[in-house]
């Protein structure tokens, strides 16, 4: 029975917590350089399924993934001027994180009530877009963009055609909306149904929207218009605001507009 003291009992306790503690810890350590390889890799497909260079990026190897990743140039943008930076603090486009950014004061900024339709309350200060080229020039540019659905935060990217105003790919890589519902953000009819939709208007003006319902075809709007999800109005609404945000001039607008000058 002497073995059966609350002393002896705590002290096991504690010990098993211990190592146990220390396992999970070395754990972590150890596998941290393979989950950073795996949200790369993740992040490389997605942006090479959104530019179509590569239409089904799953059936690649990851060899293959890096391969065809190099058709792709990341370069980082100043939000406020629309500029193209080197770097930001010694990050350059390889190593910079613009969700890390965000949630750092000195390399992001709190955003107004009436700024804020994404619902994104802090924004880098400089965010990181991706370029293809075709012989020295531009042939899609993909955005990255990311906003309020009614669950959760939708980030994704935005593909434009070398107009910089038809869109040639659109989708999100994480979220977590209702499956079924604003979970039909991943439909691969809904985000197919984006490419070719004009974002601004013979004026220039920001058109491109998601409404309620479906599109009529042949309307004056139609070319600037997406269906809304089916029973998901509020994610539909979300998804609207947050292609607004950032295209807008609190996003990626002055970077577009120099972009059509030459300037950036």
């Amino acid at each position: 029975m002497a073995n059966d003291t609350i002393t002896k009992t705590l002290a096991v306790t504690v010990g098993l917590s211990l190592v146990c503690s220390i396992l999970v810890s070395s754990a972590a350590v150890l596998l941290k350089p393979v989950q950073d390889d795996n949200q790369k890799l993740d992040l490389q497909k997605n942006i090479l399924a959104i530019s179509g260079l590569v239409k089904e990026p799953q059936a690649l190897s990851s060899d293959q993934i890096a391969a065809r990743f190099k058709e792709v140039t990341p370069q980082l943008v100043d939000i406020k001027t629309g500029k193209i930076v080197a770097d930001v603090n010694g990050l350059d486009a390889e190593k910079y994180v613009q969700q890390n950014a965000a949630k750092d004061p000195s390399l992001s900024h709190t955003l107004e009530a009436g700024q804020d339709i994404a619902g994104i309350k802090r924004q880098a200060n400089v965010a990181k877009i991706y370029k293809v080229t075709e012989n020295g020039k531009l042939k899609t540019l993909i955005l990255p963009i990311h906003g309020r659905g009614l669950w959760s935060t939708l980030y994704g990217y935005i593909a434009l055609e070398d107009d910089l105003k038809t869109v040639s790919g659109f989708g999100f890589y994480s979220h977590a909306e209702t499956p079924g519902l604003g979970g039909e953000v991943d439909n691969p009819t809904w985000k197919a149904s984006w490419i070719g939709k004009q974002v601004f208007d013979a004026n220039d003006q920001l058109s491109i929207k998601v409404i309620k319902g479906a599109v009529t075809s042949g309307s004056a709007n139609a070319a600037h218009e997406i269906d809304g999800l089916a029973g998901a109005t509020l994610t539909s609404v979300g998804v609207n605001n947050l292609v607004q945000f950032w295209l807008g001039q609190e996003g990626f607008g002055p970077f577009l507009a120099n972009l059509k000058k030459g300037e950036a």
